[in-house]
């Protein structure tokens, strides 16, 4: 799996005096409202996301426009799975990658300057931009998906993905625990353990990973969801990380005491989801490869991509005997 470089590689990652890897926070927390009293209205054809096939944070919001039936109503561009000096680039040359088709930029990065020429923070995906305001309405990931879970359910494809509901009410108290600790220790773990700059933040990181992957075995011995019998957020958040687990952080962010494939709870829960109905469709395994292992030279000097590992999503799983969705 050849990668060709345009760009410059990505520099070193932000990390403190132990060589931690420190995950900046996102500076766009605006909100979609369905009666537009947030200022953003839920509109067909208003908003556009901007996503990288390789990232788990963009990842997640493809997943929920695809579940809720919003496709047609939130249009999407996809950058280059190679993120040099200058960050995110969109190029049509790459299978799978588009131009900007809203506002013609080169970077990711450009967007942001366009919304604040002073700006310092982050360049990341996902975006999702207002075309009629032409600005950010968002780039954190974890509300964007509460947004188009709830507040576009007028404008989704069928009755059945408008009832569809991934934070409901009586499971919002348990879906919030999961998704700290599941953040904390394997979503933003796996980064922790791949950037870390010292041997002391790696053990510091890479020690409450399994921990924590341990824990998400257990829970799914006797679940087939970890709240129960229904896909939640919490199993979309986690999904995304674990289905780069074997591909790229076994190896490349050296979480290589165990695979998800060493865990049969969790190696069928992973292709359980897989095999849900339009999330095959948002995995992309050449970009994902390709991105981390082409892009992060702190880690890969040369950038060779790995040829493997064979991973077969679409075997069977048995977990639909458990019930549920």
């Amino acid at each position: 799996m050849s990668s060709t470089r345009k760009d410059p590689p990505m520099t070193a990652v932000p990390s403190q005096g132990k060589g931690e890897f420190i995950r900046k926070p996102s500076a766009f927390r605006n909100w979609i409202t369905a009666d537009g009293s947030s200022g953003f209205k839920a509109e067909p054809n208003r908003y556009h996301l901007y996503v990288s096939l390789a990232c788990p944070w963009a990842h997640r919001t493809l997943i929920m426009r695809k579940l809720k039936g919003l496709e047609h109503v939130i249009t999407v561009d996809v950058v280059d799975h190679f993120m040099g000096q200058n960050g995110w680039r969109f190029s049509d040359e790459v299978p799978n990658a588009t131009k900007d088709t809203v506002n013609n930029c080169q970077y990711i990065r450009e967007l942001y300057f366009q919304v604040n020429p002073k700006y310092e923070g982050r360049f990341s995906v996902p975006v999702l931009w207002d075309k009629q305001l032409k600005t950010i309405v968002s780039n954190e990931s974890s509300e964007i998906i509460r947004m188009l879970n709830s507040e576009f359910n007028q404008f989704c494809a069928t009755e059945e993905q408008r009832k569809l509901d991934f934070y409901p009410n009586q499971l919002q108290a348990e879906i919030d625990e999961l998704n700290s600790w599941i953040y904390t220790d394997i979503n933003n773990g796996v980064y922790r353990c791949g950037f870390a700059g010292s041997q002391e933040a790696y053990d510091g990181a890479v020690r409450p990973l399994f921990k924590a992957l341990d824990r998400v075995e257990d829970i799914l011995s006797s679940r087939r969801y970890l709240t129960g019998a229904q896909i939640t957020e919490a199993d979309i958040r986690l999904f995304t990380t674990l289905v780069r687990f074997d591909m790229v952080y076994v190896g490349h962010f050296k979480c290589n005491k165990k695979r998800i494939m060493d865990y049969p709870n969790m190696w069928g829960y992973l292709r359980d989801i897989y095999q849900t109905d339009g999330i095959s469709e948002t995995v992309d395994p050449e970009h994902i490869m390709k991105h981390y292992q082409a892009s992060h030279v702190s880690i890969n000097p040369h950038g060779i991509v790995a040829i493997g590992p064979d991973l077969d999503f679409n075997s069977s799983h048995g977990r639909e005997k458990m019930g549920g969705s």
